[in-house]
C-alpha cells in the first residue's frame, strides 16, 4: 500500500476506486442487503449484488413472473452485447412492431450483433443528447453537485443512480458516493467519462441509448493499446485485470435516451 500511494498518479486512481466501492455499498444498502467490507483498490473483492428471486406465481397456474426492468449490463460471455445476458424464450419475444417503449434504461441487444462503433464526433449526437451532455459537463466543472439537479429526472423515467435504487435526495446520494465531503470527486468522474468516446446502442429500437464511456459496449480484450490508455485514465491496471475476469467494464457509466433524458449514472455489476 505504501508503494502504491507513493505514486501520485496511482493515488488519484485509488480515490476513484474508493468511490466505486462506496457506490456498490450504498446501492446494496438501498435494498436492505449487506456486502462484506471491501478494499478500495480491489474490485475482485466486491461481491455482486444479490437481488431477491422473483415472487412465485399465484393461483396454481404456470404464470411467468413479469420481467424486471434493469439498467443495461454487458453479458459476461458476450461483453459487446450490452444486455443483461438473458435471452428470452421464443414465446416471450414480440415482433418489432409490437414492442412497447420502455423508459427504464433497459436495452435488449442481439447477442450476435457486431461490436458497436466507437464515436468521438459529438456533432453526430441528436441535438437533445448533445445539449444535455454539454450542460452536465459544465455543471460538473463548477464543483457544485447541486447544479446537476435540473438534469436528474424524478418521474416515471427516473434517472437511475444505483443498481438497487435510492431513497431520499439524489444530490445528497451523489455526495455520499464521493470520496470528499463536497462531492467534487464524483463530479470529476462524471465529467471525465462524458469526455470519452461513446457508443450508440439499439439504434432505432424502443430502448435506444447513447452511453459513455464506450468501454461499456466494447469487449475489454478487444481494446487497442491507445484505447487502453484512455481506459487507464478512469480505472487502474489492477481494476482492468479484475474486470477482464468478470468479462466487462463495470465502473461508472452514463446513458441518455435520444430525446435527451438522463437514463442512468451508475457503477457496479
Amino acid at each position: 500500500m505504501t508503494r502504491l500511494f507513493a505514486d501520485v498518479r496511482l493515488y488519484r486512481r485509488a480515490r476513484r476506486a474508493a468511490a466505486f466501492s462506496i457506490a456498490l455499498a450504498l446501492s446494496t444498502a438501498a435494498v436492505s442487503f449487506a456486502l462484506p467490507a471491501v478494499s478500495a483498490l480491489a474490485l475482485s473483492e466486491i461481491q455482486r449484488e444479490d437481488l431477491p428471486p422473483p415472487a412465485p406465481a399465484t393461483g396454481g397456474t404456470d404464470q411467468q413472473p413479469a420481467p424486471t426492468q434493469e439498467v443495461p449490463l454487458p453479458d459476461p460471455l458476450n461483453p459487446g452485447t450490452g444486455n443483461s445476458g438473458v435471452t428470452p424464450t421464443p414465446e416471450e419475444k414480440l415482433p418489432d412492431d409490437q414492442q412497447v417503449p420502455d423508459d427504464s434504461g433497459d436495452t435488449s441487444i442481439d447477442p450476435n450483433a457486431p461490436i458497436p462503433e466507437v464515436e468521438y464526433d459529438f456533432s453526430k449526437l441528436p441535438e437533445p443528447v448533445r445539449q444535455i451532455r454539454d450542460a452536465i459537463i459544465e455543471a460538473a466543472k463548477t464543483g457544485d453537485p447541486e447544479r446537476l439537479r435540473p438534469f436528474i429526472d424524478s418521474g416515471n423515467a427516473k434517472t437511475q443512480l444505483s443498481l438497487g435504487g435510492i431513497s431520499g435526495d439524489p444530490i445528497a446520494y451523489l455526495k455520499e458516493l464521493s470520496g470528499d465531503d463536497g462531492g467534487q470527486e464524483i463530479l470529476a468522474i462524471l465529467e471525465e467519462i462524458l469526455s470519452t468516446g461513446y457508443v450508440h446502442l439499439d439504434a432505432g429500437k424502443p430502448n435506444e441509448l447513447y452511453v459513455w464511456p464506450y468501454f461499456f459496449g466494447v469487449p475489454l480484450d478487444a481494446l487497442s493499446a491507445p484505447q487502453r490508455v484512455e481506459l487507464f485514465k478512469i480505472i487502474t491496471a489492477g481494476d482492468y485485470e479484475d474486470m477482464k475476469t468478470y468479462g466487462a467494464y463495470i465502473f461508472y457509466r452514463a446513458g441518455f435516451t435520444p430525446d435527451g433524458k438522463w437514463s442512468f449514472f451508475i457503477a457496479g455489476d
